[in-house]
């Protein structure tokens, strides 16, 4: 398909997926570093895709025991967090937020092609569900200072943060585009 001359290209459709912001992850001591700030800068990313009347997808992770039970106190969204009548919400049991939950299918149904993720684990649930949606063909932003975890005995959550903001956005055999950006450099427009 070849775009007329003058004419840009309408921009890839794109939706804020919000992983894991739950209390039983969150309300812990010590808490994942830099908590609050992410937060924040999560709900200033939401307002903004959903004044652009973009899809915001939030993704609940749950175990069959534990502090994630489905529906327990734990398992709940973080209050800070602030949520809209029209977002998504999805349940997963892995640290991939496409396996096994439908997600792909609600993206492919919004026209979404490009997705910015936020949330919690780093290492974890941000890392591989960066990754699966590269392999499903998205292109993807990682919110380089809208993900979390907490201290490991190997390293800093902030080195760990760090890491992965630098491995993901330099991964180019998935063929779609990876890169990490701080939110005040994300616009929704």
């Amino acid at each position: 398909m070849t775009a007329a001359v003058g004419v840009e290209p309408a921009p890839a459709r794109a939706a804020l997926v919000i992983v894991d912001v739950q209390c039983g992850l969150f309300d812990v001591e010590p808490a994942p570093a830099d908590a609050d700030a992410v937060i924040e800068r999560i709900n200033q990313l939401s307002r903004q895709a959903r004044q652009a009347e973009l899809p915001v997808i939030v993704v609940q992770h749950e175990q069959a025991e534990g502090a994630l039970v489905h529906g327990s106190d734990g398992w709940q969204l973080q209050p800070q967090l602030q949520l809209a009548d029209g977002d998504h919400r999805l349940r997963k049991t892995t640290p991939d937020s496409f396996l096994r939950t439908g997600l792909d299918e609600v993206l492919s149904l919004l026209g979404v092609e490009e997705l910015v993720i936020c949330g919690y684990a780093s290492e974890f649930c941000i890392d591989s569900t960066s990754r699966s949606a590269a392999a499903h063909g998205y292109a993807v932003t990682v919110v380089a200072d809208g993900h979390t975890t907490c201290d490991k005995p190997h390293a800093s959550a902030a080195q760990i943060r760090q890491h992965h903001n630098a491995t993901l956005s330099n991964i180019t055999s998935f063929g779609a585009r990876i890169r990490a950006l701080p939110a005040a450099d994300i616009r929704f427009d």
